[in-house]
């Protein structure tokens, strides 16, 4: 007759044995991580829309004119402000600052200008701003070499 042979195995053992096996997988999962390549976590936002810097363009109330200046980096607006502004045009269109404020607010957010939000008391003054704004762009558009 065979002999029984009883085993007794500690659950110290055991326990080191789990801890020891969760870090070894641990560290292969870490290692994995660590050298794949990366290349495609990149964005695509490498192909510029602008040229960075200030651009100008000037839009005629009356016999006046008014220069917008429009502030780009490589993908994004930063800022539009009106320059040299007279005071008889915030007298006859009081309108201009808070409209170019909330046109402004709209494009920085990354907004693109056809989709701009015009507000119903002042949709005369903020098309004609977002025409002046459009030349702007233009000339900050980075040219196509085909």
């Amino acid at each position: 007759m065979a002999k029984t042979k009883i085993v007794v195995i500690q659950l110290k053992e055991i326990i080191y044995t789990v801890i020891f096996a969760a870090l070894g997988i641990l560290l292969i999962l870490l290692l994995i991580y660590m050298f794949t390549d990366k290349d495609d976590e990149v964005a695509p936002t490498s192909t510029k829309l602008y040229t960075a810097g200030k651009y100008n363009t000037s839009i005629t109330l009356q016999d006046t004119s008014i220069d917008l200046e429009v502030v780009v980096d490589e993908n994004h607006i930063n800022s539009i402000n009106i320059k040299n502004i007279d005071e008889t045009i915030t007298t006859m269109y009081p309108l201009m600052k808070p409209s170019l404020e909330a046109i402004a607010v709209q494009l920085c957010n990354d907004v693109p200008i056809d989709e701009v939000e015009l507000e119903e008391n002042s949709k005369f003054t903020q098309t004609l701003l977002l025409d002046g704004i459009r030349v702007a762009l233009e000339k900050a558009k980075v040219k196509q070499i085909p």
